[in-house]
């Protein structure tokens, strides 16, 4: 039987033949007048088994060892087989979990349940933000980096976050209480450090940091929020961010979200 219909037959490609002839693993054992390999029963039926144990995932030198080596433990190589399966179908299934994690936070932001959330976040925390956010930044990099880290955070890795962000907020109150005015030194500190505490969301530029004070003065949640910290809190952190961007060469009126 010439190459090609051989090829065909056992459903590999006549590239591979020749590989397997140019090692050693399968050659032809006749060839025509004109010098093109022709396959026997015999040759068929080596193929068929090199096939086979491809397919079970062998390698090569394996496959070779399993058909020239009179009395070689095929099971055993069998079973070194099986166990790398084994392994490699627990790999797939973590990574499918992981996966899943992935598509739901893409699609919900925080993968906890509405108990969890209240638990983690406190009492005055809505369960309809994540969903409010989802529609109103779903499409962009922010959300998308966001949903990353979600996608890996337990509800106590939420509330580490959680105390991490509590923490900062008494220090700016503390800052406040202090006297400390936009633009000096402890604020501009502060500012900086604003942008690490915030970024365990996404990453956060100067720019972006200037909307996001704008909004915690501008958006009645968010000033509340501030507010009940210190009275006067959320209007403080804008002038502190936009006292801060200034000193990077950044015009907060013209900056923009990126």
């Amino acid at each position: 039987m010439p190459v090609g219909e051989t090829a065909a037959r056992l459903g590999v490609t006549v590239r591979t033949l020749h590989h397997w002839d140019e090692i050693g693993l399968a050659r032809p054992a006749a060839r025509s007048t004109a010098g093109y390999r022709l396959y026997t029963d015999d040759d068929l039926e080596r193929l068929r088994r090199i096939v086979v144990y491809r397919e079970l995932g062998l390698d090569l030198d394996a496959i070779r060892a399993v058909l020239d080596e009179p009395g070689g433990d095929i099971a055993a190589q069998l079973r070194v087989q099986r166990a790398q399966l084994a392994q490699r179908i627990a790999q797939l299934k973590d990574l499918d979990e992981d996966l899943e994690r992935m598509i739901a936070a893409q699609e919900r932001g925080i993968l906890l349940s509405e108990d969890e959330q209240r638990s983690t976040f406190g009492p005055g925390w809505d369960t309809n933000w994540p969903a409010e956010a989802k529609d109103a930044y779903g499409g962009s990099p922010q959300w998308q980096q966001y949903a990353e880290r979600s996608a890996s955070r337990s509800a106590d890795d939420w509330a580490a976050v959680t105390r991490t962000v509590s923490a900062f907020d008494e220090e700016l109150g503390a800052a406040l209480d202090a006297g400390v005015r936009p633009g000096d030194p402890a604020a501009d500190a502060l500012v900086e450090r604003h942008r690490e505490v915030f970024s365990q969301y996404f990453p956060l530029t100067r720019q972006m940091q200037v909307h996001l004070g704008r909004m915690y003065a501008g958006d009645p949640r968010f000033a509340a929020h501030y507010d009940a910290i210190r009275p006067g809190l959320a209007v403080w952190l804008r002038d502190a961010i936009e006292a801060g961007a200034r000193a990077h060469g950044i015009d907060p009126d013209t900056a923009r979200w990126e």
